[in-house]
Parts: structure tokens; sequence; C-alpha cells
């Protein structure tokens, strides 16, 4: 009886030691978060992502809120300043001298404008948070045009007001880092934060079959006739037209840029992931539907925009636009995205006479 007891004690007092290191290492992993947020754990804010202030991004250190860019300064009353929302692919995967907002800024700039790109891209958010970050940040910032960066493979279901069940491992810090090391790290092939590294333009990131896997996910938006498609692109407007009521209020320019899904772009990845729908799905598949739906609704809110699908499908037949197994663009992606913005944006600047830099 004596030897049962001391068994049952035992017993009892290694789960009380593993129940009180589990709540330890939760408590922990919570404190840590909200000191340093981390993107393995669940935040419904359009922080989650942010990037650390001062923090290392290859060769370039962000500024002290944690944007892409050189610190953000009190706007000279002859300046021009443009300020540039969006979400991954604003803040960039390339080093900061070749991201598109960069190029774009030292495009107008040669055009002798006297023009500021603010690059306010935080990963990870969509247009719920484009237009919470524009309220609470970016008016401060006394921008003359939003440039809003829209991607066709996330921002529509990012627009969701009615966002989907959280999943239950996301309750717990503990479980969701679990989580992560099993299920999802072992997926990428290089690193998520950049840090002080060497970029390397041809590096693929993530396992080819969890790149297809992505890719497909995000495609049930090309096949004309979905239930949630009409959902997705009303929830998307109706964020865009409160941004657009915003700027109007605060008379700022805005411009909406349609970034492409490289499914749309490159002719072989859509093969692989159009086989991967059944044979009755593939006959609604339409690649160019979202940006059709889409074009016609801004255009019927009056909101401007700039699409740049017909371009990355001219020129992604010559050269590659997109990392491998990133979704993001490589470095030729943000030059031409550049260029096309530039024109755009020149013919503007021409049209309401934005003050010119004397020719050096």
């Amino acid at each position: 009886m004596e030897r049962r007891k001391q068994f049952v004690y035992f017993n009892l007092s290694i789960l009380a030691v593993i129940a009180l290191s589990l709540i330890a290492t939760e408590i922990a992993f919570r404190i840590y978060h909200h000191f340093h947020p981390v993107y393995i754990f669940y935040d419904d804010s359009y922080n989650r992502f942010r990037g650390k202030p001062f923090a290392q991004d290859y060769d370039f250190k962000l500024n002290s809120q944690g944007f892409k860019n050189s610190e953000f300064t009190k706007k000279e009353t002859s300046t021009y300043r443009i300020l540039g929302i969006g979400d991954s692919f604003a803040y960039g995967v390339v080093p900061h001298r070749h991201n598109y907002l960069t190029l774009l800024e030292s495009r107008l700039r040669e055009d002798h404008f006297n023009v500021e790109v603010l690059n306010m891209g935080i990963p990870g958010i969509g247009p719920k948070e484009y237009l919470a970050l524009l309220l609470r940040e970016g008016l401060a910032l006394q921008p003359d045009m939003v440039l809003l960066s829209f991607f066709v493979g996330n921002d529509f279901t990012d627009s969701q007001r009615r966002r989907s069940p959280r999943r239950w491992y996301t309750y717990s810090y503990l479980t969701a880092f679990l989580h992560y090391i099993l299920v999802t790290r072992s997926k990428y092939d290089g690193r998520v934060v950049h840090k002080e590294t060497t970029y390397c333009d041809d590096c693929p990131r993530i396992e080819p079959s969890a790149y297809l896997q992505i890719e497909k996910k995000r495609s049930s938006i090309y096949l004309v006739g979905d239930q949630a498609w009409e959902k997705l692109l009303q929830d998307t407007m109706f964020y865009l037209k409160q941004i657009q009521q915003v700027c109007r209020t605060k008379k700022i320019d805005l411009e909406v840029v349609i970034i492409p899904d490289e499914v749309q772009v490159n002719g072989s990845l859509l093969t692989e992931v159009r086989s991967m729908f059944p044979e009755e799905a593939q006959k609604q598949w339409n690649i160019t539907y979202p940006i059709d739906r889409l074009t016609g609704a801004l255009r019927e809110a009056k909101i401007d925009y700039i699409d740049l699908y017909p371009l990355f499908v001219q020129a992604g037949k010559a050269e590659s636009l997109y990392r491998p197994r990133d979704s993001h663009w490589n470095i030729a992606g943000n030059r031409l995205a550049a260029e096309i913005i530039e024109k755009n944006i020149r013919h503007h600047l021409e049209q309401i006479g934005v003050d010119k830099l004397p020719a050096s």
C-alpha cells in the first residue's frame, strides 16, 4: 500500500511539474510576443508582421517605426509626398534599393519632380488594415497621394469582413509554436526574415508541393460563378471606398496599383495549378476575371488605378519577374513595376503642375 502511494505521489509530482512548465512556457511566449511581435502567434492588428524598429533588412536598416524607408521627416511645403501603402509586395523581399517604391521615387526625381515616396508596406495585411494604417499613421505624414498596392493573390480574401474561425491551435501560444515547428517551418527552404544577409534573386523559398497548394488555395477567384466571389468583391470595395472617402475629405489623391499573382503571369505555373482542379472547375477558369471585375468596380466608384497585369504578362514571356516559389517580385519585377507606375504618376504630376527640381 505504501509503495502504491509513493508511486501515485511520484506520478502526480511529474504531472504537476509538466503542467507548471507548460504554463510557464505559455506565459513566457505571451510576454515575449507583447514586446517583440512574432508572426507565428495569432494577432488581428496590422502590427502582426510589422518590422522591428531599426532592424537590419539585408544592407538597409528599417526606420524607427519599422518601415522599409529612411526616417520619416516633416513634410516640406514644396514637396509632393506619395504614401505607399500595401502588404509584403510594398515591403518587398528584395533589398531596399531594388524595391519598386524606392525606384519610383528615384525615377520621378530624375524627371526633376520634387517628389518623395514613403514606403509604409507591412507584410501580411490587407484592405481593412490599409484603411487603419492610413487613419492611424498615414494622415499624420500629410501625404498628397496615397499609392495603394492591391495584390490580387490574397487581398480579396483578406478583405472579408467576416473572417474564418480561428484554428484551434492559435488559442495557445505554445501549440501555435509547436504547429510552426512541426508543420510550417519544414516547408520553407529559405528565411522568412531577411536580416543582415546576402540577397539571392534566384533562390526558392517554399517547398514545391507547398507552393502549389498555396497557389491552388488562392485560385478559386478565377472560377467564374464561384458563390463566394461576389461577397469578396463587395467587401474589397467597401474598404477601398472608405479609403477613397478619407482621401477626398483630406484632398489627397488616390491611386490603386493592381498587382497580379504569379499564376496569372507564369504560364507553366498556371498549367500546373489549373490541373489540380476537377475538370468541371477547369471549364469555369478565367485568369483575368478578378481583375476585370475589380477594374470595373473601381471605374464605377471613380477610383483611379494602374493595372500592371497586361505589361507583366507581356514581359513575363521573356524573363522571370517573380522569385522562384516565393510569389513576390524579383529585382526585374520590381524594376518593371516602377517603370509602369512612374509613367502613370508622371502624367498625373504634369497635369496638376507639381514643382520641378532645378536641373543639375
